[in-house]
This record gives C-alpha cells, structure tokens and sequence, in this order.
C-alpha cells in the first residue's frame, strides 16, 4: 500500500520557536538508569484508569533499568501551547506523547531526536511498526515518534436491520448504494448514510478509493491532487450518497463527525462513517443498541480497503534528555509487549506495532476485528508539511464539500477550485 502522511496543525511554529532547541546537544548516554531520573507526559483523558497504568509502569521500568520516571499528565486542550512554549525555553521533557499531527511539526523544529538507528536495532521492530504511524512519525525521511496507540474510522452500520433487510456488510462501493436504498426504502424516516459537510476525514478515504490523492510533492513543490479524475470520482461518489441518492438530508451539509454520531445514538442513521473507539460510546448513550451494532471496513471502489486517516499519539524523545539510550529503553518499554497492550485494551485504541494487534485481528467480535483490519492494512495519513495546518484552518477540503452537497458547484469546479486553494496554501 502506498504510503501517506500526516498534517499539521499549528501554522508557522518553526518560526515561532526560532529554532530554540536544536538535536546537536542531545547525549546519547547510556541505557542504565540507576540513580537517573526521566520526565515523562502523557496526555490526559485518553486513559481512565492512567493512575494506576502509570504506576505499574513506573515501578517495573525501575526495577528493569533503576531509573525513576516522572509522569506528569498534560490536559489535550493546553498541550499544544505548552509545547510550543517549552520547546522556546528548552525545558521540554524527556518523552512525551505526541499526538500524531504534532510530531512532525516539531521535528520540523528540531526538538526531538530521530530515532531510526534504536529502532532499526531492534530485531524487527522496524517491520513491526503499524504503516500508518510510522508514516505519521516520519518527517524528511527520518522517524521521529515511535508508533504508540491509534484508532480509525470505518463503516458503523446497523446489523439488525441489515439482518431484517438480508443485507451484508458492503464490500464494494456498488453494495454501499444496493444497501442505501433498500434501507431508504424500507425506513424511509432514517438517513442511508448521511454526508457530513464539516468533516474532513470523511472525505479522504472515498479519494484513496478511487485511487487518488489529496497533494504530491516534487522537489519541495506541493501540487493538490483534488482535481485529478481519479480523486473527482471518489468525490463525486461520497457527495452523490446525498445529492443523487438521497440517502442523507440538507441539514448535514453543515454536520461535523460528532452531529453523525449523535443521530446515530438517536436512531436515525443506518450507516455512518465512524471511529473505532467509538462503538462502545455508542452503546452506552444508547442501551438499546446492545447488540445491534456491526463495523466493516471502507471499501475501495471496486472491493478491497480504502485508506482511511488514522489517528493517535506516538512517544516521542525530545533534545533536551540527558540520556537517549535510556529516554529509549523507556519508550520501547511503553510501546511494545505487556504495557502497549495493556494500554490498548483499557483505553479502546489499538496499538502501534502489529504483532500486539494479533488478538484484535484474530477476534471474533464484530465490533473489534473490522476497525484492527483498517487499521493494519488500510490506515493512512495526510501531507506532511507545517503549511498542511493552513489548510486545514481555511477549511478547504470541508467548503468544497459543502458547495457540491448545496448545489452552488458541481464537483469538477468544486474540485478545481479547492485544488488551487491547497496548492498555494501547500507552497506559502
């Protein structure tokens, strides 16, 4: 599968750092750890029993290595700042969780170590690693955040009725519509599956489908692919689910991924694009869906799996540690064996290397082994660059949407147009 990578959010953060810290003061040092201590954050929320995870980590990577670790939790909606901030100052951490649009935006600003000889060490670590993090961890040819956990979205849909219907799982984009409208049919007060104008990450898979791709690079210079045939036919299938098909409604034109889902909970979707930390949520805001529930993947045009943008945290290690060999040791120790899986099964994310994913891929739960299957063999990302965060500010991928499910463009103007926007916001 072809590899894709991942955005950026903050907008010019190299130079709102001014380079402050840089790899070159980076001691290699040595992985003994006694009477040396590593900071550590972690971000919170994603774990609801972290106290207690940490702890046991804390306590088995001293007894490995004598080293203390030093957690210090980091609330999702400041992290980013305080990044930014630590990094100006050179008081970043040992380690910490990067989410998977942060990583390369701070290597972009020299913060953090690569670390392709550690894992590269690691006798197979590096075919190990889950393609979609990797890719995501990677900047300029380097790695610099070790795949931790992920999630991604694939299809949701509504086993009961499929069942009642004598529906199947769609396999091809042909079998999303036969479903579609024996579903409109038969539950005509229900959405088929709605098109979420305000949501990114649902368009993407539907370009990859068809073979497309969002933007290409050549020699530094970024080029939209939005407008190619290819990645206008999967634009035009999703949007057609609502304009030719009828399967979603005018309202969801300005609908972001969580309106999708609370319509889902209410009763009102058949199929959705959805999360795979998400199905258990969906049960427990709504009791009677108990059982009810089934997940596939997204299917390309003609069969198989269409990538879908994965999304999570790596570890990564900043420049500021004291011993990298050691700051090292630790991430291996968080993210592969007994602890990435123990993290995995508690906070509903899968993690970053497959041979911990063999359970999930292996499960007989309809609710589990679709979304592992995505995620190992269809998970994908979005272009690495720090100007990939304008985009996204711009909104560029969403109002195109939103012009073709409004009427006011038709797909190959739509297309065009967001394909200059992204192109000129790609090369600022």
């Amino acid at each position: 599968m072809k590899k894709r990578i991942l955005p950026i959010v903050a907008l010019g953060v190299t130079a709102a750092l001014g380079l402050a810290a840089c790899s070159g003061g980076t001691d290699t040092g040595s992985a003994d750890g006694e009477d040396q201590t590593l900071s550590v954050w972690i971000m919170q929320g994603t774990n609801p029993d972290s106290t207690a995870f940490l702890d046991e980590v804390s306590s088995a990577f001293k007894e490995e290595t004598g080293a203390t670790v030093e957690f210090e939790e980091v609330q999702w909606a400041d992290a980013h700042e305080r990044f930014v901030t630590s990094i100006a100052g050179g008081t970043t951490p040992d380690i910490a969780e990067t989410g998977t649009t942060w990583t390369a935006e701070f290597a972009d600003a020299g913060a953090l170590v690569p670390i392709d000889e550690y894992v590269d060490a690691e006798d197979g670590l590096r075919d190990d690693l889950v393609e979609g993090l990797e890719v995501a961890g990677t900047y300029e040819e380097e790695l610099y955040g070790m795949p931790w956990y992920a999630g991604v979205r694939s299809i949701v849909y509504r086993a009961d009725i499929f069942e009642e219907l004598g529906l199947e799982a769609p396999k091809t984009w042909d079998d999303i519509v036969t479903a579609g409208e024996a579903i409109k049919a038969a539950y005509p007060e229900m959405l088929a599956f709605p098109v979420a104008g305000d949501s990114e990450f649902f368009v993407y898979p539907w370009v990859w489908g068809a073979g497309g791709e969002i933007a290409t690079v050549d020699g530094g210079e970024w080029t939209s692919e939005l407008d190619s045939e290819k990645s206008q036919a999967g634009i035009q299938f999703y949007t057609d689910l609502a304009t030719k098909y009828g399967f979603s409604s005018a309202g969801a034109t300005t609908w972001k991924e969580t309106d999708i889902r609370d319509a889902f909970t209410q009763g009102n979707v058949a199929m959705m694009l959805s999360g795979s930390w998400t199905p258990n949520a969906l049960i427990e805001t709504n009791p009677d869906l108990e059982g009810k529930l089934g997940a596939a993947v997204i299917p390309g045009e003609d069969g198989g799996i269409a990538p879908s943008v994965l999304g999570g945290s790596h570890l990564s290690i900043f420049n500021t540690t004291k011993n990298a060999d050691l700051a090292w040791e630790f991430v291996k120790f968080m993210t592969t064996g007994e602890y990435a899986e123990q993290w995995a099964e508690q906070t509903g994310y899968f993690p970053g290397v497959a041979s911990a994913m063999e359970a999930a891929l292996a499960s007989t739960d309809p609710l589990v082994a679709p979304f592992a299957e995505q995620m190992v063999d269809g998970g994908a990302s979005v272009p690495v660059t720090p100007n990939f965060g304008a985009v996204q500010a711009k909104k560029t991928t969403n109002a195109m949407i939103q012009s073709i499910l409004s009427g006011q463009k038709d797909v190959a103007t739509a297309t065009k147009d967001a394909a200059a926007e992204m192109t000129e916001l790609l090369n600022q």
